[in-house]
C-alpha cells in the first residue's frame, strides 16, 4: 500500500491536524484504564460492538493530550475503516513504518488498535512492541473470548481486560444532561426519570440511539446492529453458512430474555441439532449479544448441569423483534436489573429449589451471599406478592443471606413477614430510586 495513501488514512483518525469528535465521556471507563498506562501492560477493551469502546479511545487519547502529550506521540488506527486494503500483519508493520518516518520517532508512545482482530496474528507484533517497551498499547475488540484466547497465548501477565457495555442508566442521565445530586434532587425529578426509564426499556442503552430522537430511527439503528453483529462478529468469524438458523435461535433467545433456558428442549421447536444449538449459543454469548446466568450452587457439578437463565446485552436488542409490549415489562425490567448488576461488576446468579421456588439474583461477594433480589413489576397483587416472599425466605434461609430486596415498578417501604416460623424483613423499593443507588 503507498506510504501517501497510509498517512491520509491515519490523519483521519488522529489529532495531528485536527480535531477528533470525544462524545459523552465515560468517565468511569477512564478511570479504571488511567493507572494501567502507568505500566507495562496493554489494555483490552472488550464488549459488544457499538458500545462506545472506540469513543473510550478519542477521549482518552483527548486527555492525554490535555495532560500536555503531544499528539503526535500518539497513533490511533481504526482497522474498521474500508480503505485498508487488506488488514494483515505486513500492512500493520508497513503503517507502524510510516508513523515513524514521518510523525514520530519518540519512545515510548502510545498505541490505539480499534477492532484488532481483523490483523491475524497481531498479538505477535503487539508482544513485541511490550517487550521492547517501544508503546503503550490500548487494544479493543467486539469479542471476548477470541481475544481472551489470543492474549492468553503470547500476552499473559502483559495485558488486563476491561469489559465496556452500553451505558449504565447513570450514565443515559449524564447523556441527556440530568444530574441527580441528592435524594430530594431525585424526588423532585421523579417523573423525569420514569419516563427516561421507559425510554430505555423500549430501545436500550446504545451510545448512538440515546443521541437520538427520532423513535423510528432509533429502532433502525438497533436493528442494523443486531445484524452486523450477527453477520460480522458471529457468521463471519466463525464461517457460518446457516445463516438463518443462526438468526432463528438469535431470535428466540431475545424474545425469551429473563427466563431458564435447555439447549437440550431448543432441538424440536427450533429443528437444530443439539451440537449446533451449543456451538451457535457460545458463538453469540462471545459476540456478547446475550449472557447466561448460572443456577447458585455450592456444588460446581450441579451448578454446570442446571439450566441457563438468558438476558440480552442491551434492552434495545430485546426489542428488536418486537418484544415490548406490556405483558412484557416485568421480564424486560429484570433484564435491567440484571445489567445493571453486571455493569457495577457485581458476582450474580439465580436461585432454585426442588420445590421450583425462585429468587432473581443472588448477589456474591467472596464466598458469601450478600443480597437477595427479586424484580417484580405489579407487587400489589396478592399472589404475585406472596409467591416472591415465599422464595426469598426459603432463599435466605438455605443461603443465611438477611438482606433481602424486591424492586417493584413504583412501591417503596419495609414489611416484616413470617412463613412457618422463619421470619425476615423485606425492603420494597422502585426502579427508579434502586438505579440512582450509588
Amino acid at each position: 500500500m503507498e506510504e501517501s495513501k497510509i498517512f491520509e488514512i491515519l490523519d483521519t483518525w488522529n489529532f495531528w491536524t485536527r480535531e477528533q469528535y470525544v462524545g459523552v465521556q465515560r468517565k468511569k471507563y477512564l478511570d479504571v484504564i488511567r493507572p494501567f498506562l502507568k505500566t507495562n501492560q496493554a489494555v483490552a477493551l472488550t464488549g459488544v460492538r457499538r458500545s462506545g469502546k472506540s469513543t473510550i479511545m478519542v477521549q482518552l487519547a483527548k486527555e492525554l493530550i490535555d495532560s500536555k502529550v503531544d499528539p503526535k506521540n500518539i497513533l490511533i488506527i481504526n482497522l474498521e475503516d474500508y480503505r485498508w486494503e487488506e488488514c494483515s500483519l505486513s500492512l500493520l508493520e508497513q503503517i507502524y513504518g510510516v508513523y515513524l518516518k514521518k510523525v514520530n520517532k519518540s519512545r515510548p508512545f502510545y498505541f490505539f488498535l480499534d477492532e484488532i482482530h481483523r490483523v491475524p496474528s497481531w498479538e505477535r507484533f503487539v508482544r513485541t512492541l511490550i517487550d521492547k517497551k517501544e508503546a503503550k498499547i490500548i487494544l479493543s475488540d467486539s469479542n471476548t473470548h477470541i481475544m481472551s484466547r489470543e492474549l492468553g497465548t503470547l500476552l499473559t501477565g502483559r495485558h488486563v481486560e476491561i469489559t465496556v457495555f452500553p451505558p449504565s442508566f447513570e450514565e443515559f442521565l449524564e447523556f441527556r444532561g440530568l444530574h441527580i445530586s441528592s435524594e430530594i434532587e431525585a424526588v423532585g425529578k421523579k417523573l423525569d426519570i420514569k419516563k427516561l426509564i421507559d425510554e430505555a426499556m423500549a430501545y436500550g442503552f446504545f451510545p448512538e440511539v440515546l443521541l437520538t430522537d427520532d423513535e423510528a430511527v432509533k429502532k433502525k439503528i438497533i436493528v442494523e446492529y443486531l445484524e452486523s453483529i450477527i453477520t460480522r462478529d458471529v457468521a463471519e468469524r466463525h464461517r457460518i453458512k446457516e445463516k438463518e438458523k443462526l438468526r432463528s435461535l438469535t431470535r428466540f433467545y431475545l424474545t425469551s430474555s429473563s427466563s431458564p433456558i435447555s439447549f437440550n428442549k431448543l432441538k424440536e421447536p427450533l429443528h437444530l441439532p443439539l451440537r449446533t444449538i451449543e456451538r451457535f449459543s457460545y458463538y453469540l454469548e462471545e459476540a456478547y449479544v446475550l449472557a447466561f446466568l448460572k443456577r447458585f450452587s455450592y456444588k460446581v457439578k450441579e451448578q454446570e448441569k442446571s439450566p441457563r437463565k438468558v438476558y440480552s446485552i442491551d434492552l434495545g436488542l430485546m426489542n428488536a423483534y418486537g418484544f415490548y409490549f406490556m405483558e412484557n415489562k416485568s421480564r424486560i425490567m429484570e433484564n435491567f436489573v440484571f445489567l445493571e448488576l453486571i455493569k457495577k461488576g457485581k458476582e450474580i446468579y439465580y436461585w432454585k429449589n426442588v420445590g421450583q421456588e425462585e429468587v432473581d439474583f443472588v448477589v456474591k461477594e467472596g464466598i458469601k451471599v450478600v443480597q437477595l433480589i427479586q424484580v417484580c413489576f405489579n407487587i400489589q397483587e396478592e399472589k404475585t406478592k406472596q409467591r416472591e416472599i415465599k422464595a426469598l425466605i426459603k432463599a435466605s434461609k438455605e443461603l443465611r443471606c438477611s438482606r433481602l430486596l424486591i424492586i417493584t415498578s413504583d412501591h417503596e417501604g419495609e414489611e416484616k413477614v413470617e412463613w412457618f416460623g422463619d421470619q425476615a424483613i423485606i425492603k420494597y423499593i422502585p426502579l427508579w430510586k434502586w438505579l440512582l443507588e450509588k
